[in-house]
């Protein structure tokens, strides 16, 4: 299938998409979105596909919304524009990433702003170059809150605090300091940054598909659960995983002391 605004490849079980507006920093139009979440689908229902590497064109990961190429109905609200946006095209892109069938890992290769952080912390595993950046310009240049999942993440893995800091003064975060705060896995060298991420890919692609997904929702309920709700999580989600063959597999291969060979069955 081919796209107008994403570029796809799949080698050796792991997808790469590769946003594809670099004129405009890869900022997100209802057509960029349309073809992310085509890809999205089409590699989730790939079983040759087992991970998913997200990065930019160019010099910049992504910088939110397309403010100049916004769609708008007639009689309608500004606001009722921008809500009819999300419902429609960028909150289903959130769900599509955060609830992708494989592990995710974001390459960041420079700005990511506005939405462009959302969609980077919704992956699994954050990479991003030494001159990558963060920044959160929704309140003090737009007067509007973070959207795109960036609410819902931040506060999450840096704390109230600068959660707080990042959303009102919009000061933009060097990647170092991000890695720093717990914001992103790993601030790696800018030569080095698709070998890296594309690495860490691959070794998620040889790993279990069953459990990463139940991994993502054990960490997410953990959130809001007790501990007792969160042991009876454990338990419910350890009984599903080990009837799986791949539970067999992995400690048939420990005691044989060989890496396991995963199936997802």
């Amino acid at each position: 299938m081919g796209y107008d605004h994403i570029e796809l490849e799949i080698n050796e079980g792991v997808a790469l998409l590769r946003l594809n507006r670099p004129q405009v920093l890869n900022s997100l139009s209802a057509a960029l979105i349309a073809d992310v979440r085509s890809a999205l689908a089409a590699v989730s229902g790939d079983p040759a596909v087992r991970a998913l590497v997200l990065t930019g064109a160019g010099r910049g990961f992504c910088t939110g919304a397309d403010l100049a190429g916004g769609e708008s109905r007639p009689g309608a609200s500004i606001g009722e524009n921008v809500a009819q946006s999300m419902e429609e095209h960028f909150n289903p892109l959130a769900h599509d990433l955060f609830h992708l069938n494989m592990p995710t890992v974001a390459a960041v290769n420079g700005i990511a702003a506005g939405g462009g952080v959302g969609i980077a912390l919704a992956t699994d595993l954050v990479f991003a170059a030494r001159s990558a950046s963060f920044k959160l310009v929704f309140v003090p240049q737009l007067g509007i809150v973070p959207d795109l999942g960036s609410s819902f993440y931040l506060q999450r893995v840096v704390g109230r605090a600068r959660a707080l800091g990042m959303s009102m003064l919009g000061e933009s975060i060097p990647a170092e300091q991000a890695a720093e705060w717990g914001m992103i896995w790993r601030c790696v060298d800018d030569d080095q940054l698709m070998d890296e991420a594309m690495s860490a890919a691959s070794r998620l692609a040889a790993g279990p598909p069953l459990a990463y997904p139940r991994l993502r929702s054990v960490l997410a309920a953990a959130e809001h659960n007790t501990l007792d709700q969160q042991l009876d999580l454990e338990r419910d989600t350890q009984r599903i995983l080990g009837d799986s063959e791949d539970f067999l597999e992995g400690v048939t291969a420990f005691l044989q002391k060989r890496p396991p060979n995963f199936k997802g069955r």
